[in-house]
């Protein structure tokens, strides 16, 4: 009682005491005082949505899906790439953009000094495959669109780059064409993530001519994030 009646007076006077682990939690439970909460374990978060994707029934989606796709990518990355929906290779193999579009997503990464492996992450908006490619309807948006902040919250990604008008509109809740979102800094979300805006790597595929276009947006994406890490050096 007498180390309880010290410890209380030298906090009530701001000194720190330092004593023991065991120490401390004994006299802790002595006081009646609980036990801080262990910090939350990214990892367990991580495999929590990944487990709740794959289990999804929040929308008719999963009943026509071979599997949810969650994401791919280191899980501490300054870049988030987003993009629709998994299509049929993806939806196969549980990874999103493989095959051709995948392969040159790749490339325009490269063109910028990235790589998958190291500081991108990429997800989509939506978690399973709509039949037939089609476009994803406003309520299976709905239903996907909280495992993506979540996403987005563990990743916590300096810059946000969206491919394809689906996931341009749906992030940033507009119906004005993607020519118009390109070439400009958008904010998404509580964290206020800069966000730019380019074409899909599968619409580059069958329109070639606009790949200078594209590399222009990559350029721009670029510039944005190498000025945020000037600003924070």
């Amino acid at each position: 009682m007498q180390h309880l009646r010290r410890t209380e007076y030298l906090d009530a006077i701001g000194i720190d005491l330092w004593v023991p682990r065991r120490r401390a939690a004994t006299a802790s439970a002595a006081a009646g005082i609980a036990a801080p909460a262990a910090p939350p374990d990214p990892h367990g978060l991580w495999e929590s949505l990944r487990q709740e994707v794959l289990s999804c029934t929040r929308c008719a989606l999963h009943a026509t899906r071979t599997q949810g796709v969650v994401g791919v990518g280191p899980r501490r990355a300054d870049w988030l790439v987003i993009g629709e929906a998994p299509g049929a290779e993806e939806d196969r193999r549980g990874e999103p953009f493989v095959g051709a579009a995948g392969q040159l997503l790749d490339a325009m990464l490269r063109a910028i000094g990235l790589d998958r492996a190291t500081n991108v992450y990429i997800a989509n908006v939506l978690k399973s495959r709509p039949p037939g490619n089609r476009d994803p309807k406003p309520e299976e948006v709905a239903a996907c669109l909280p495992y993506l902040l979540r996403q987005i919250a563990l990743l916590r990604p300096k810059i946000m780059l969206a491919v394809g008008r689906i996931a341009a509109q749906n992030l940033l809740d507009t119906q004005v064409p993607l020519a118009r979102l390109r070439g400009q800094v958008h904010r998404f979300g509580e964290f206020n993530t800069p966000l730019v805006v380019t074409y899909h790597p599968a619409y580059l595929l069958r329109t070639p001519a606009d790949k200078r276009k594209a590399w222009d947006d990559l350029k721009f994406a670029r510039s944005v994030y190498q000025r945020l890490n000037a600003e924070q050096t």
